[in-house]
């Protein structure tokens, strides 16, 4: 009977697991980046930019009530001096792992076009080489359909040529 019960908890576990994910804030801080918590932004940033909050509250968590009118001036001092020092709001980690992936990106944005580049270089080698046995004025044949065996024409060299001229023209620069 024990393991009756098993797949129904695994179940309601599994339902429950998007209420955790809406306890979260989300805002644009001053540098423009997106930035997620589960911690109310800091001070600093305006409601505006706030996009996100927890179960759809309107005000912010962080945010202290305005000191009494009949309240002492002396206790508002003493209050900010006590209160913790204001979080940045920008992960540093997240930082670095943003400039990482970005220099990632670049790398193989490099790589890509270096490998465009040697294959620009091969394709303009073997236009190259067939231009030159075009312009000997030897036979060439070639294979057709069937798999036979066909000796060129001179229109049909004429437009190899031309397009061999195109490749060369385009890959080698």
């Amino acid at each position: 009977m024990k393991f009756t019960r098993l797949p129904l908890v695994v179940l309601g576990l599994a339902c429950l697991m998007p209420l955790a994910a809406q306890a979260q804030w989300q805002w644009t801080d001053n540098a423009g980046k997106k930035v997620f918590s589960d911690q109310a932004p800091p001070p600093d940033i305006p409601d505006r930019n706030i996009v996100r909050r927890p179960g759809g509250s309107q005000l912010r968590a962080n945010i202290a009530p305005p000191p009494a009118a009949d309240a002492p001036e002396t206790a508002t001092p003493t209050a900010t001096a006590a209160a913790p020092a204001k979080p940045s709001g920008v992960d540093k980690e997240l930082e670095a792992k943003t400039k990482k992936a970005e220099e990632a990106e670049k790398a193989k944005q490099a790589a890509e076009a270096q490998k465009v580049a040697a294959a620009k270089a091969e394709n303009c080698s073997r236009a190259r080489q067939s231009k030159a046995t075009f312009d000997s004025g030897i036979r060439v044949a070639r294979l057709n359909d069937k798999g036979e065996r066909e000796v060129m024409d001179d229109k049909a060299r004429a437009q190899e040529q031309e397009r061999l001229q195109t490749v060369i023209s385009a890959d080698c620069k």
